[in-house]
């Protein structure tokens, strides 16, 4: 069967616009958009029937079918010549006319859209339940092989007029915002994506956690507790980095990631903690980062700085989350409940260089880890000692070591242990991460 057959075949089964006519072969030609392709199509429908006019019966006539279910106008000039008024024009079977109507949608989302920067955007459609089933029911019936969806020509032609008045691109893959219509029901909602921020932190003083510590009194609410803060330590790296960038963005809520972490007591210094911040529902995307990251370093007032800041995505916070692949320099200074020789000095560096660790997960986090084993790998050890009782430790290792226990030993879970090498008593003093050293 050839086009114009399975055309004809329709149009005497369903009214059908030229939209929903020309997209059950919209992959066939290039160039065309349905509304012509239907057209065209009824075109020759009409030119048919014109020639067959005299030699069929009016009621059922090729040239009848296409005037009415086509609500083709030539067809229908050509019988009001003739004096063989056609009926008044139905609505589509398929679309029931709103595809038509698409320019109502595509003005109610500029309305929406005024007030939020964006460069790229996406239309998502979704249609009523009845009109899916019927479209399948349509295709299936017709064995449609060569057209394309109804939510494919909405979302088409809705994005063509953003983009006729907006100037704003079409994105499939990463947009700023997604309209997502209705277009029988005319409801319209955005969708903001996020807005990443990446870049490195260094933490320069002790006592302030990652992430925002709710108070466990209040659970955030606030008592005598937590000061009426709602909060167990006044300041966080999430809060100091966040604040600014949602101030700007104007957005709704963040979300800190951050390539691992460091104690609340430890500090983070050399080059920095890789991390980004994800602002959601955000009203302003472009903004000069070099001047944010000066508010930020102002505003933290030398508790932490930020540097290298850059725009982000989620498959960079991806990236952060395998933070196994990174290897870490830390500083411990540990005090011993005994005076210390030079030999037991050298001991613990010969014996935690070019080792593995075997540490099951210490006590003090499992309330929030899963009791399990790891093994981790400590490339090189350094000592140096402070006082009689006291040594610095410099330790290259693999990340995820645990290294206050690689001082305690944590009750034999972490094996060796400084403690269990000497077979004394050691107390982790002070931790800093010196350096984060990429994997990749």
């Amino acid at each position: 069967m050839n086009i114009l057959e399975k055309a004809e075949q329709m149009l005497r089964a369903h009214p059908l616009c030229d939209y929903c006519l020309g997209r059950q072969f919209a992959l066939l030609g290039f160039g065309l958009e349905n509304k012509s392709r239907g057209k065209a199509i009824k075109s020759l429908l009409t030119m048919e029937g014109h020639r067959l006019l005299h030699n069929e019966e009016l009621a059922s006539s090729l040239l009848r079918v296409v005037a009415i279910n086509g609500s083709f106008d030539m067809a229908r000039d050509i019988l009001m010549h003739f004096s063989k008024f056609p009926q008044e024009k139905p609505a589509c079977f398929l679309c029931e006319g709103q595809v038509e109507n698409s320019a109502v949608i595509a003005y109610k989302a500029i309305e929406e859209l005024k007030g939020l920067e964006f460069s790229t955007f996406l239309v998502g459609v979704e249609l009523p339940h009845r009109i899916a089933e019927r479209e399948d029911e349509f295709k299936a019936r017709f064995n449609v092989t060569h057209g394309e969806s109804m939510k494919s020509q909405f979302s088409r032609n809705i994005g063509k007029q953003i983009y006729e008045i907006t100037g704003k691109e079409v994105d499939y893959r990463k947009p700023d915002l997604v309209v997502l219509a209705n277009p029988f029901t005319n409801f319209v909602q955005l969708q903001t994506n996020p807005v990443y921020v990446g870049g490195k932190y260094r933490k320069l003083v002790r006592g302030i956690p990652q992430s925002r510590w709710v108070c466990g009194e209040c659970n955030g609410k606030g008592c005598e507790i937590c000061s009426w803060t709602g909060k167990r330590y006044s300041d966080s790296i999430e809060e100091l980095i966040g604040i600014p960038i949602l101030k700007i963005t104007k957005g709704e809520e963040m979300a800190f990631h951050g390539s691992g972490r460091e104690d609340v007591d430890a500090r983070m210094l050399g080059f920095g903690r890789p991390f980004v911040l994800e602002v959601k529902k955000p009203k302003t995307r472009f903004f000069d980062l070099k001047k944010l990251e000066l508010t930020i370093n102002d505003n933290a007032k030398g508790k932490i700085e930020v540097h290298d800041l850059y725009f982000a995505n989620k498959n960079i916070i991806r990236r952060l989350k395998k933070a196994e692949a990174n290897s870490k320099i830390y500083r411990m200074i540990v005090m011993f409940d005994q005076s210390i020789s030079d030999e037991e000095l050298q001991k613990i560096e010969r014996v935690l260089s070019d080792v593995t660790i075997r540490q099951q997960t210490p006590q003090r986090v499992l309330h929030r880890r899963a009791d399990l084993r790891r093994d981790k790998y400590i490339y090189k050890t350094k000592v140096k000692r402070l006082s009689y009782n006291q040594a610095e430790l410099q330790i290259h290792c693999q990340g995820g070591l645990y290294i206050k226990e690689l001082i305690t030993g944590d009750k034999g879970r972490t094996n060796p242990s400084v403690a269990s090498i000497l077979r004394i008593k050691a107390t982790p003093l002070q931790l800093d991460v010196l350096e984060i050293i990429s994997g990749e």
